[in-house]
């Protein structure tokens, strides 16, 4: 509470003191009592009343965000200058304020009516380039222009939410939505095109002395037929992509298996040189100790092998001088020369 309301009650209060007491000294003297100092407490209460409204209606209390429009009787009909914050002197019944604030505000415009000011679906319908319908839920936070409150009081007074701010902010969207296809609207060219939307309000919004702070695009909604198309065509791109993954599951499966087949192969191969090869070497190393054995075989050393082989425990044999072997010894001839 503010020292103007306090003094506005204390006129009130003091009004109901005096009127109090002015009844009591009427009843007092009905009954031919003294009312003397009933009369004359009542006196002084009306004029501290009086005095106390008077300062109550001449004086204004303007708050921090906030400024004061003065209305007055005078040519013009206003002051030509707001009342900053703070307390300021007008005159009485001659001269009205009426406050603006000057803090930030919002206008939202949606789909659902309990997050707008209206009680009603407040969405923006709009065509795009390729002639689908799109609905759009908005913001616009703005606020007054404080050096221009005056002129705004004069052009619009309380209605700028409903003269400017709606309007405006619709136009500027249809006027957007209108140069984009509808796929550039919901992708690649949503914040271009809210960037747009922004300058045209900044623009708009500042002819009519008032401040843009911020546009949000809150939703994109379609209409039900738009809606299923593309529901539909998502099904089908998704089933499309789950075919394209099974047909490469498929590929990567058959590559597999040739790999896992061309590796059995190499394998094979790679087992049947191991074993030729180990064929040569043996059928190469028997061939080297044969030749080293050929070489080292003298016909007394086959004829010593041969006798061990007839009696291995006879240490001597006596041979008649002139006489042959009892067998032919091999390499010899079997008659004597």
């Amino acid at each position: 509470m503010n020292i103007v309301d306090v003094i506005k009650t204390a006129a009130a209060f003091t009004w109901l003191a005096a009127i109090g007491l002015g009844v009591l000294a009427t009843v007092r003297a009905s009954r031919h009592q003294t009312a003397k100092g009933s009369s004359s407490s009542a006196l002084i209460l009306v004029i501290v009343a009086a005095i106390l409204t008077v300062l109550g209606s001449g004086l204004v209390y303007v708050e921090s965000n906030e400024r004061g429009v003065v209305k007055t009787v005078r040519a013009g009909g206003v002051r030509p200058a707001a009342l900053e914050p703070g307390l300021h002197w007008i005159l009485p019944i001659v001269e009205q304020v009426v406050n603006y604030s000057i803090s930030n505000q919002t206008y939202t415009m949606s789909f659902l009516p309990e997050q707008g000011p209206t009680s009603a679906e407040d969405s923006i319908r709009a065509r795009t380039k390729d002639g689908q319908e799109v609905i759009i839920d908005g913001t616009v936070i703005y606020r007054i222009d404080p050096a221009k409150v005056v002129q705004l009081h004069i052009a619009w007074q309380n209605n700028y939410e409903s003269g400017i701010v709606r309007p405006e902010t619709r136009g500027a969207i249809r006027d957007a939505v209108a140069q984009y296809g509808v796929e550039e609207v919901v992708s690649t060219k949503r914040e271009e095109m809210v960037q747009i939307i922004t300058d045209e309000l900044v623009n708009s919004l500042s002819k009519n002395n008032l401040e843009l702070l911020d546009f949000i695009l809150r939703d994109i909604h379609f209409s039900e037929e738009y809606a299923a198309a593309v529901e539909q065509k998502q099904i089908a791109e998704q089933q499309a992509l789950q075919a394209a993954l099974v047909v490469e599951q498929k590929k990567q499966e058959a590559e597999q298996a040739r790999q896992e087949a061309q590796g059995l192969a190499d394998a094979a191969v790679i087992t049947a040189k191991g074993r030729a090869e180990a064929v040569v070497i043996q059928a190469q190393a028997d061939a080297q100790a044969n030749q080293l054995l050929a070489a080292s075989l003298t016909p007394e050393l086959l004829q010593y092998q041969y006798i061990l082989r007839l009696a291995p425990g006879v240490q001597t044999i006596f041979i008649p001088s002139g006489n042959q072997f009892i067998l032919p010894l091999p390499g010899m001839p079997s008659t004597p020369q």
